[in-house]
């Protein structure tokens, strides 16, 4: 039994391994390249309150909010519901107490099998389509594909990475603002502060396999020595960044899929833009399994 949990995280650690390599070079070689973004006509375009298309603004207009959240979402109809209403309650009542903040959140419906457009809509008709938006995507991209879209269609002069299964607690947003303050003055407006799990790590190692232990290890391994320095979680998906930072990271990005933000940093790190890690609050989310959770 032995034998065969060390055969298993041998293979995931050479998977791991090969998987970053190819990350690697991929961000190494096309960092500063524009990378081809097809975009479907019908992602062009939203639906207001009252199921009225309007065109979507653009990443390069001058921004018009303080703050966007962009919500990746692929089959979360069940878990969708309770991120927003926790989001939603914080960000309006934010707003009750200072009526000059201003924010809109973006649900990115990353091309779902099930009604996870229609629960985000429901959103949009309580709370108005200038405060919340649903992109539908035609074919599925990845959970950094569904950003970027979510992102380039965004108003906010901060844009946040949120999770569509709450699983940070979203009044960490004000930590986040905080520790993008403390990187100032900031260049060329450009500035990322990273949600960070990794004060929690020996709470989840007491939890998990030795087989997802040791591959954690080895991913976070292969991630500083070839490619992130200085940032113990890469894969929390709770971030916040500058309108600046956004366009110019996510202008770049190539990986759509497992580890984008791997490249993402990757990238930020390559033009020198100032990032933070800050300790947020977490609880594991069940749901479907994917890489991202073997190596939290």
């Amino acid at each position: 039994m032995l034998s065969l949990v060390l055969q298993l995280a041998v293979l995931g650690v050479a998977l791991a391994a090969a998987a970053l390599i190819l990350i690697s070079f991929v961000a190494f070689i096309t960092a500063t390249k524009m990378p081809h973004l097809r975009q479907y006509e019908e992602e062009k375009f939203f639906l207001n309150a009252r199921g009225q298309k309007e065109t979507l603004p653009s990443i390069w207009d001058s921004p018009t909010k303080q703050l966007s959240v962009v919500v990746p979402s692929y089959n979360e109809e069940k878990r969708l519901p309770v991120m927003m209403d926790e989001a939603l309650g914080y960000l309006e009542e934010r707003q009750k107490q200072d009526p000059t903040f201003t924010y809109e959140v973006i649900v990115v419906d990353d091309g779902s099998k099930d009604q996870t457009s229609k629960v985000a809509f429901k959103y949009c008709q309580k709370y108005g389509s200038d405060k919340v938006r649903v992109i539908t995507l035609v074919k599925n991209r990845g959970k950094g594909g569904a950003i970027r879209m979510g992102i380039f269609s965004s108003r906010g002069e901060k844009i946040l990475m949120a999770d569509a299964d709450g699983a940070t607690k979203f009044p960490d947003v004000e930590k986040l603002e905080k520790g993008l303050n403390d990187l100032q003055p900031w260049p060329d407006q450009m500035a990322i502060a990273c949600g960070s799990r990794a004060h929690l790590e020996k709470e989840s190692i007491a939890q998990r396999s030795y087989f997802r232990t040791l591959l954690m290890y080895g991913f976070h391994f292969l991630v500083w020595f070839l490619c992130v320095k200085g940032i113990r979680d890469t894969q929390c998906g709770f971030k916040l960044l500058t309108r600046e930072a956004a366009s110019r990271t996510f202008s770049s990005l190539h990986i759509e899929r497992w580890a984008f933000d791997v490249e993402l940093l990757y990238i930020a790190q390559f033009f020198k833009i100032p990032i933070a890690e800050i300790a947020v609050n977490w609880t594991e989310i069940e749901g479907p399994l994917d890489q991202r959770s073997l190596i939290k």
